[in-house]
């Protein structure tokens, strides 16, 4: 389904729909594609919002947890955003995490899903091989219980990516900075209503991971997906935005 790119001082996001602000964070090979089963379900009822994270234009200097957590802290004080429900998946969920212990008053609630911050196999062990196809397309089928859903365009879009060497390094400097960035510590203090929804068969995040986020957060809640890898709003979207709406509905007084 195609949505509106909107383009405004020096940001690329969609905005759809009126209502509560769902904002959505994508990884770092992820795209607003992502998340099309989650804007058209909920941008009926809610106000959803997309930023593009500058992962691969971004000065190398500032590619990492910190700098794009500032980015995202600039795009919600453009856009005016408040009261944000804020989901991410793997990088994105990690850049949610930061956003929401250093802006607790701006977050209503926070939905986690395959996300790094304690721990990520980075692209199923290694950093992008530059100029092969053939791993590119074997790595991002990695990412996903049926290797299926890796289709054709997402594959060319990841092979695109690797063939620019300023951008694979500004992704290895990211992914390490990821690695280095562990919020097992600070996590703890996170008070809004959480949902972890995981991949039972995520090879990067691996269930493991998700039982220590629902350790470590306090009152949040934890639902696997079966058959499902990394992006479970990719691979199993009615499951992921059914469980959603739950948590929307249960955690609506709060």
């Amino acid at each position: 389904m195609a949505f509106q790119i909107k383009k405004e001082r020096g940001f690329t996001y969609i905005d759809e729909g009126e209502g509560d602000v769902l904002l959505l964070l994508h990884g770092l090979f992820g795209a607003l594609s992502n998340w099309d089963r989650v804007i058209a379900d909920f941008s009926p009822t809610h106000r959803v919002v997309i930023p593009v994270m500058p992962i691969y234009e971004m000065p190398i200097k500032e590619a990492g947890i910190g700098g794009l957590v500032d980015f995202i802290q600039e795009f919600v004080a453009f856009k005016q955003l408040t009261d944000l429900t804020l989901l991410g998946n793997s990088l994105g969920g990690h850049v949610a995490l930061v956003y929401t212990l250093n802006n607790p008053n701006n977050v209503r609630r926070l939905v986690l899903t395959g996300s790094s911050g304690l721990f990520e196999n980075a692209m199923g062990g290694s950093f992008p091989k530059r100029g092969s196809y053939d791993y590119i397309k074997e790595r991002v089928a990695y990412t996903f219980y049926d290797p299926a859903t890796a289709t054709k365009e997402l594959v060319d879009e990841v092979f695109d990516i690797t063939k620019s060497i300023p951008k694979c390094m500004r992704i290895v400097a990211i992914a390490k900075s990821a690695q280095r960035h562990n919020v097992s510590k600070d996590i703890q203090r996170i008070q809004v209503p959480t949902l972890l929804v995981w991949g039972l068969n995520d090879t990067i995040t691996p269930p493991m991971v998700a039982h220590d986020f629902n350790r470590l957060i306090p009152g949040s809640e934890l639902w696997f997906v079966d058959k499902c890898g990394h992006a479970p709003m990719m691979e199993h979207p009615d499951r992921f935005n059914q469980i959603l709406s739950h948590f929307l509905e249960v955690t609506q007084v709060v």
